[in-house]
């Protein structure tokens, strides 16, 4: 079967469930607000990397303000407008998850794929390393490395490293790069697993009986049919990642994404007045809701492909 009706049986598969059409709309939706950021509501001057964060007042008010005409949806207490926030906020969703998601699953999949196929003390030694980065959760990882790259000159009197610096001049953050390097263990176990099962298979060994080289084997007809798992693993790790992300703000790290970071900086404005959490729901409702829409759009799109792509999810 050609490439070309196989991706056909398998958008028709995705397109047949309405969750798998809820999801592409709500993903759809977020392009459409990351791609229609600057028009819509264009950067303040001089900004540099907080290209999502928009001054429309005092700081010193000190209190969020309703939706005006300076603010659509209002603003926090630090005075952010939170319309602003919220288009800029899918675009660096968007980036975050499909950076991480991607990175991680070419790392992964080189790494399984590779070891996999070689086999032996090279898979065994590759397999170890492996589990040994999984038993490190990626929160600690990302704790270890914020703390490391942002107070080593306060904490221990001596030179502060560049790395923050190095990664801010490439258009990088310590979230982003220690996510990809906590990440991509999954993706490698996978490919392994299913690497193990490929190789042996009729049509592999018949390639090597008539001589096919190993790296066509391995890019022409070992690594397309490990493909589908990973297909699914990244849809759902996009909305996880973002969804850590903001995580990530509540335990005052350096988060990318605008949604949590807003929403970890007014949490004390989340409960309102006289416990009335809607005196303030501009502070709490748009954030939230764009932080939850996302996690579960892509979730439920990993879901469209696992039922697409994996024959037992269909019977």
């Amino acid at each position: 079967m050609s490439w070309l009706r196989q991706t056909r049986i398998t958008l028709r598969r995705l397109l047949s469930r309405r969750q798998s059409w809820f999801a592409l709309s709500i993903i759809s939706l977020f392009a459409v607000m990351a791609l229609s950021a600057p028009v819509l509501s264009p950067p303040a001057e001089n900004t540099g990397l907080l290209v999502g964060l928009k001054s429309v007042g005092r700081a010193s008010r000190g209190v969020p303000q309703p939706p005006s005409d300076k603010a659509r949806l209002g603003t926090t207490s630090e005075q952010y407008d939170v319309f602003h926030s919220l288009l800029w906020g899918a675009r660096n969703a968007l980036r975050l998850g499909l950076s991480v998601a991607i990175v991680s699953a070419v790392i992964g999949t080189l790494v399984g794929a590779i070891s996999g196929y070689i086999g032996g003390t090279v898979n065994s030694v590759a397999m170890r390393v492996t589990d040994a980065f999984l038993a490190f959760p990626a929160v600690l990882g990302v704790l270890v490395f914020s703390r490391l790259f942002t107070n080593v000159g306060v904490d221990l009197m001596v030179p502060p490293t560049p790395i923050p610096s190095i990664l801010s001049d490439i258009g990088l953050n310590t979230i982003l790069v220690t996510l990809m390097a906590f990440m991509w263990m999954p993706y490698a176990r996978l490919v392994n697993a299913n690497m193990q099962q490929i190789k042996d298979s009729d049509y592999v060994i018949a390639a090597r009986a008539v001589g096919v080289p190993p790296r066509r084997i391995l890019f022409r007809h070992v690594l397309p049919n490990a493909l589908p798992p990973l297909i699914v693993l990244m849809a759902r790790d996009i909305g996880g990642v973002v969804i850590l992300d903001a995580a990530f703000s509540f335990l005052k790290l350096d988060g990318m994404v605008e949604w949590g970071q807003l929403l970890a900086s007014n949490r004390s404005w989340l409960v309102g007045a006289y416990g009335n959490p809607f005196t303030y729901w501009w502070v709490l409702l748009p954030f939230a809701l764009a932080l939850i829409l996302f996690g579960v759009a892509w979730n439920m799109l990993g879901e469209g492909f696992n039922f697409a792509l994996n024959p037992r999810a269909r019977q």
